[in-house]
């Protein structure tokens, strides 16, 4: 994260209540502008310059769907700047776990209908829409950022394997593609325990190029529990900053980094 954008972040988390619409989010991550003025008592007016400093700032994302406008919590500005100052104490980490741990134990004392939160991650990479497509959607590719390789033929209705790449040959993720815009728009499902009972989960994958740069939005939706949410929230952010390096230098990063929570245990 470069300086300025650093500033940004910590001037937009300097107003209460700018923390105070992260924490809506955090508690009900994917509401409109409307739902946001009706759970702070809040005018119209004033949230929207808010949200859009918090969007400025990386902090929030906003993702449309039809006539909507969703806003969701984005943890990137936030987790690089815990990885610069606090993540060599490793108290984050943990307390991270116990926060998933207690609110799993919660959510065991209720009988009441659980919703897991939508996961949405965005990054910032120099590159065209048409290589982020590739990198995505690629088998060789993907098989050198991620460690798996991604097949399939990615037509609407096709299925698509994430196979390893030891020589097992072993398939740790399948499912479909629902939606396939080449280069800007790909939505999966996304079923990591096939044989299991459940609706599977949605990622989509937004590409959107801007000048020499590309956001590349991930969204992880329909998530069966807390223990996927806590996978995931560690998984993304390392899976996309291997492919945002692979991108950018030509090469992924030095050591795999979904690595190093377990290395750092």
């Amino acid at each position: 994260m470069s300086l300025e954008a650093m500033d940004s972040v910590f001037k937009a988390l300097a107003d209460p209540t700018r923390r105070l619409l992260l924490d809506r989010l955090r508690e009900h991550n994917g509401q409109t502008l409307r739902e946001l003025c009706e759970r702070l008592n809040m005018a119209r007016q004033s949230a929207t310059q808010h949200l859009d400093i918090l969007e400025r700032a990386n902090l929030v994302t906003v993702v449309r769907r039809g006539r909507e406008r969703l806003h969701y919590l984005n943890p990137a500005p936030i987790h690089e700047i815990e990885e610069r100052w606090i993540s060599e104490f490793d108290k984050p980490r943990l307390q991270a776990i116990s926060a998933i741990k207690n609110q799993a134990e919660e959510y065991a004392m209720t009988d009441a209908p659980t919703t897991v939160p939508t996961y949405v991650y965005v990054t910032y990479i120099r590159a065209s829409a048409e290589q982020v497509w590739k990198a995505l959607t690629d088998a060789d590719l993907t098989a050198r950022y991620w460690g798996h390789a991604n097949v399939s033929d990615w037509q609407p209705g096709s299925p698509w394997e994430h196979r390893r790449v030891d020589g097992s040959g072993a398939v740790d993720v399948v499912g479909r593609v629902l939606e396939s815009e080449p280069p800007t728009r790909l939505v999966i499902t996304f079923e990591d325990a096939p044989d299991a009972e459940r609706e599977p989960s949605v990622v989509t994958f937004l590409v959107e190029p801007h000048q020499d740069i590309i956001r590349l939005t991930v969204t992880h939706e329909k998530l069966p529990n807390l223990e996927m949410l806590g996978g995931i929230s560690q998984g993304w952010p390392a899976v996309l900053a291997n492919l945002k390096s692979l991108l950018e230098t030509g090469d992924v990063l030095p050591q795999a980094p979904w690595e190093m929570s377990s290395a750092h245990a």
